[in-house]
C-alpha cells in the first residue's frame, strides 16, 4: 500500500500544480481578451502537443512536458523605428500580411529583429487595434500581472483554509526553571540535513559539560536561571567563552565546565534569520501552542512569508550553486535548499506514503506544500525582468511615467516602450533560469530532500 499512497501524493501534487498553471495563464488570457487583446494560443506544458482544439480564434492544448504554460498573445512587441508599418505583402493563400524589415547590423540587433519579423508574421492589417504594445500601460499591468495574482490568491485561500481551522503550531518550553527534554552528543552544522552523529563531529558543550536529560539547568555562569529564555540570550551571548552550568539532578546539586561554541542558529522559531551566537546544544521540555485565525491573521502570515520569500530569491543562485555541489558529492545538501516541482512531488509522495503521519497532518502538509509552491511562483513572476511577467509590468509602468513627464514638461509623446530591446537580456535570464532548474531536478533525483517524522 505504501507505493500506492506514494503515488496517490505525486498524482495529487502534481494535478494541483497544473491546475494552478492553468489558472495562472487564465488570469493573463482573461483580461488581455476583456480588454479586445487578441489571443491565438492557450497551452499547458511545453514540448510537443498531445492534444489540442480551436475555439474561436484561440487553441485551447496541453503540450507533453508539463512544468509550465503560455497564451500567445499578439503584438506583444512593437515593430521598432525600421519596420515598414505599411507594407502589406500577399501570402500564398491570398491573405494580407503586415511585414516587418529586417536587419542585419551586429549579433544583438539581428536576433531583436528575427524577433520582432518572427513575431509580426501572423498579423493581419485588421489586427492593429488589438495588438497588445498598444494597449494603454494599465491595462499591460493588469494583463501581465493577472498571472501571478492568481497564484498568490489561490495560495491565500489554501493558507486561509489551514489557519482558520488546523491553525499553527509553535512549540513553547515549559514555564519554570528550565528542564532539559534532550542533549545534542556533538554540534551538527544547522544546514545540514541529519540528525545523527558522524566521525568528525565535535563533541557538544552541553554533553561535555555532563549534562543530561531530565536535569534542571539553575545557574549560567553565576546568573541563577528563572526561565528557557533567560538561559537562551545567555547562552547566545556567551559566544565560545568558558561556560560554568549549574544544574539540579535527583535533588542534588551540581556543576559542570566547558566553552560554549559559535554556530550559525535561527533568531527565533519564527525568524528563521542564522546568526553566529553562542551554542550548547540542549533542548528544553515543551508543549505545543495552536494559533488559528481568519483573513487578517492569514495576511500578517503571508507578510511574514514575503519577507522570508524575497530573501530566498536573492540567495537564490548561491543556494542552487550548493545543490550542485551536494550532486558531486562536495558537501551534504542543505536542509533549506530550494526543490524543484520533482522534489516537492517526491515530498508529496513520501508525506501521503508515511506510517507515521496522522491523515489530517498529511492533507495539512500537502496543502502547505502546494500553497507554498502557488506563493513563490507567484512572487518569482513579479521580479522585474524579461522573461518573467515583472519584466512586462515594469515595461509598462516606465511607459506610464515617460509619457507622464513628457506630458507634464510639454514635450511630444515618446512613444511606447520597446521591450524588444532588453530581449537579449532576457535570453540571458531564461538560461540562467534553465540551467538552476535543471540542477535542482538533478539535485531532487540523485541528492533529494526527505520528510522526517
Amino acid at each position: 500500500m505504501t507505493a500506492v499512497y506514494y503515488t496517490l501524493g505525486l498524482v495529487l501534487f502534481f494535478g494541483a500544480i497544473l491546475v494552478s498553471i492553468g489558472l495562472h495563464e487564465l488570469g493573463h488570457m482573461i483580461p488581455a481578451k476583456k480588454f479586445g487583446g487578441k489571443v491565438t494560443q492557450y497551452f499547458i506544458g511545453f514540448g510537443p502537443t498531445v492534444w489540442s482544439k480551436r475555439v474561436g480564434e484561440t487553441e485551447y492544448g496541453v503540450k507533453a512536458i508539463p512544468l509550465g504554460g503560455y497564451v500567445k498573445i499578439v503584438g506583444m512587441l512593437p515593430p521598432g523605428a525600421q519596420a515598414l508599418a505599411d507594407e502589406v505583402e500577399t501570402d500564398a493563400d491570398g491573405n494580407q500580411v503586415v511585414k516587418v524589415r529586417k536587419s542585419n547590423t551586429g549579433m544583438f540587433t539581428q536576433l531583436i529583429s528575427d524577433a520582432r519579423a518572427a513575431e509580426w508574421e501572423t498579423i493581419r492589417p485588421e489586427d492593429t487595434d488589438r495588438l497588445f504594445y498598444r494597449m494603454p500601460w494599465w491595462k499591460k499591468v493588469v494583463v501581465m500581472a493577472g498571472g501571478p495574482t492568481v497564484n498568490i490568491l489561490i495560495a491565500f485561500f489554501i493558507f486561509l483554509a489551514v489557519f482558520s481551522t488546523y491553525g499553527t503550531k509553535t512549540v513553547e518550553p515549559d514555564a519554570g526553571r528550565p528542564v532539559i527534554d534532550s542533549i545534542s552528543k556533538c554540534v551538527i552544522p544547522y544546514a545540514e540535513n541529519r540528525t545523527v552523529c558522524k566521525a568528525g563531529d565535535p563533541v557538544s558543550p552541553a554533553y561535555e559539560a555532563g549534562l543530561r536529560p531530565g536535569d534542571v539547568v539553575t545557574t549560567f555562569n553565576g546568573t541563577p536561571i528563572s526561565d528557557w529564555e533567560q538561559l537562551r540570550q545567555l547562552i547566545r551571548g556567551n559566544e565560545n567563552g568558558q561556560a560554568v552550568i549549574g544544574y539540579e539532578r535527583d535533588g542534588k546539586q551540581l556543576a559542570g565546565t566547558t566553552n560554549t561554541t559559535v554556530e550559525a542558529r535561527p533568531d527565533s522559531a519564527t525568524d528563521q534569520t542564522l546568526r553566529q551566537v553562542g551554542f550548547l546544544g540542549v533542548v528544553p521540555t515543551s508543549h505545543i501552542v495552536t494559533t488559528t485565525g481568519g483573513p487578517i491573521y492569514t495576511l500578517q502570515q503571508m507578510g511574514h512569508m514575503t519577507v522570508d520569500t524575497v530573501k530566498a530569491l536573492g540567495t537564490l543562485p548561491v543556494k542552487v550553486w550548493g545543490v550542485a555541489q551536494a550532486i558531486v558529492g562536495v558537501k551534504d545538501r542543505a536542509a533549506d535548499s530550494p526543490v524543484s516541482i520533482v522534489g516537492g512531488g517526491r515530498l508529496a509522495g513520501e508525506t501521503v506514503s508515511h506510517d507515521t503521519f496522522p491523515v489530517k497532518e498529511k492533507v495539512v502538509f500537502l496543502a502547505m506544500l502546494i500553497g507554498g509552491f502557488n506563493f513563490f511562483i507567484g512572487m518569482f513572476n513579479f521580479i522585474p525582468l524579461l522573461p518573467l511577467d515583472g519584466g512586462h509590468i515594469a515595461g509598462a509602468l516606465w511607459e506610464a511615467i515617460r509619457r507622464g513627464f513628457a506630458r507634464l514638461r510639454g514635450r511630444p509623446d515618446p512613444g511606447y516602450v520597446d521591450v524588444a530591446k532588453l530581449l537579449p537580456i532576457a535570453y540571458g535570464v531564461a538560461s540562467l533560469l534553465l540551467i538552476m532548474g535543471v540542477v535542482l531536478i538533478v539535485g531532487d533525483l540523485v541528492v533529494p530532500l526527505h520528510v522526517t517524522a
